[in-house]
């Protein structure tokens, strides 16, 4: 199976340079700058343990040099960079080409849908903490690192066995659901709540439970996604967010606040926005979202800042 990983960054450069310690071909779509550093310095991973592991001159493509399909694109972009993303991976994209989506969110799938159709594109998410370092080394900071993925349809299918068969010559954990949505839902819930959490509070998990009503504030947080998710027909599983996202003590953040602190651009539309989207679309009362509603804000306001400093 011919897979393209578009990106080489913290998540495709991580499960792609495993897919190539397996043996798979695997090529990585990137720009130039970045292919140049990769064939001079190779592909570097850093451990939670900090041990190194290069692969040297790892293949690379440009967008204007892809001449031939793929069978496989692994799709692992930030959100507000998926416009360009399909722009560069277009010409790799055949009558038998599947599309594996690792993004934030769930906008993306209805965008990739409408780009290349229906039967072209697969529900997927993944769970790794990893960041790109200074030296351009890809550092997991955690030990999870695992993808799930299937049909959006539920249907078990000859193509998805094949790509779980793939993913499971790698080391790093994969599964094969035949509930990708309702998993989608779950990590979006988590994500999200996390997120719009941290942000709001500017401050990690911990120090949210520590302040007055910071569990309750949480919780009710959570409660409030959990209710937009059963508004669609899905019922997450809350306990992983209720005991992660109310910890005593807990350095948690997400990395939209990471990149808030830093001054980037971040997820908010992917994340939080389409939240409150398919709520209103829904007939939902938006008078109970008000956790999330202030989040919003608070994200949309420090993006027109980020764009009047720049």
């Amino acid at each position: 199976m011919r897979i393209l990983t578009v990106g080489a960054g913290a998540v495709g450069g991580y499960f792609g340079a495993k897919l190539l310690q397996a043996h798979q071909d695997t090529t990585f779509l990137v720009r130039p700058a970045r292919a140049e550093k990769l064939q001079r310095n190779g592909l570097v991973i850093k451990d939670p343990q900090n041990n190194l592991i290069t692969l040297s001159s790892p293949p690379t493509i440009l967008a204007e040099q892809i001449k031939q399909p793929f069978d496989l694109i692994l799709l692992s972009c930030k959100a507000y960079d998926l416009e360009d993303a399909i722009r560069s991976f277009a010409p790799a994209v055949g009558s038998n080409t599947v599309i594996l989506p690792l993004l934030n969110g769930m906008r993306h799938i209805q965008t990739l849908e409408n780009a290349f159709g229906k039967d072209k594109v697969l529900g997927g998410l993944c769970n790794i903490v990893s960041t790109v370092e200074a030296d351009g080394v890809i550092h997991q900071m955690t030990p999870t690192h695992n993808i799930t993925f299937g049909e959006l349809n539920g249907v078990k299918t000859n193509r998805a066995e094949a790509i779980a068969h793939i993913l499971k010559q790698a080391k790093f954990d994969s599964e094969l659901s035949s509930n990708i949505t309702l998993a989608m839902w779950e990590k979006w819930l988590f994500l999200a709540s996390l997120a719009a959490g941290t942000c709001l509070m500017r401050a990690p998990i911990g120090e949210i439970i520590a302040a007055p009503d910071g569990k309750t504030f949480i919780l009710m947080l959570i409660e409030e996604i959990r209710s937009i998710a059963v508004k669609h027909g899905y019922q997450p599983d809350v306990e992983r967010a209720h005991r992660m996202l109310t910890e005593p003590g807990s350095t948690l953040t997400a990395s939209m606040y990471r990149d808030l602190q830093h001054g980037s651009r971040i997820e908010a539309e992917q994340i939080v926005g389409d939240l409150l989207f398919r709520a209103e679309q829904s007939g939902m009362n938006m008078d109970t979202l008000i956790r999330l509603r202030a989040a919003y804000t608070h994200l949309k306001a420090y993006e027109s800042q980020r764009v009047a400093n720049q």
